[in-house]
């Protein structure tokens, strides 16, 4: 495809600046990532809402982009070569964006940042959202104790490895990096929306509190937390 308007998704979502890379999200861990990375390297971006509450990410416009059908995912009209680049897959995305504007993997820390990156996609992420549902929702009801008890004890077990990493550290990689945008709304979700940091020992923490603290504290974050808008 050479532009745009030979993807199907802009049907469904019709791009007014048909030159700005196009985002296909909703506000959750993964996709406040990607709406971080973007507000914190100035690119030019125009978001789009994707509505879990209508099933816009079972759409076949979304399904075309996206065929694992989550967000987020992205049009870049202006990919490598002038070419398109669709993308989907969080941590693929921040890479990419920060290849294209040059922030925020820097060459010094670039495998330090990716590894963290990885660990985030790989552990942090999947184990804290199998927490969330059976702490915070459905799963909640389910009487057998131990398909909880199993993230709980990951999900402790993988804040300390963080918690260790970040002694004398404001950042994990050193510098602030798209690892921290990757692991920030995560921790956040955590502890403010599943409301699990009792069960985890988030108070017995000695450097991620503070982290998240910092984290939150940045206005880039306070806006991402809010794009797309929700309807």
């Amino acid at each position: 495809m050479t532009k745009l308007a030979d993807f199907p998704i802009p049907r469904r979502w019709p791009a007014t600046r048909p030159g700005a890379i196009q985002l296909y999200s909703l506000p959750t861990p993964n996709g406040i990532k990607v709406s971080l990375a973007l507000e914190e390297m100035g690119l030019d971006y125009e978001p789009h809402l994707v509505s879990f509450a209508t099933n816009d990410q079972l759409s076949a416009e979304f399904l075309s982009l996206n065929p694992n059908n989550k967000i987020p995912a992205i049009i870049d009209p202006q990919g490598p070569g002038g070419q398109p680049q669709a993308l989907f897959e969080s941590g693929a995305i921040l890479i990419y964006l920060a290849e294209k504007s040059g922030k925020f993997l820097p060459d010094a820390q670039r495998y330090e940042v990716l590894q963290w990156l990885m660990w985030q996609m790989g552990g942090l992420g999947p184990m804290f959202g199998q927490l969330g549902f059976f702490h915070h929702f459905a799963g909640k009801d389910i009487e057998d104790p131990r398909p909880k008890e199993r993230y709980r004890a990951e999900a402790a077990r993988l804040l300390n490895v963080l918690d260790g990493a970040l002694e004398g550290r404001d950042w994990i990689a050193g510098e602030y990096s798209i690892a921290d945008m990757a692991i920030g709304p995560w921790l956040n979700t955590l502890v403010n929306y599943y409301q699990a940091g009792e069960i985890v020992g988030w108070a017995d923490l000695r450097n991620v509190p503070g982290y998240l603290a910092r984290f939150l504290a940045k206005p880039e974050v306070q806006r991402a937390m809010n794009i797309p808008a929700r309807g």
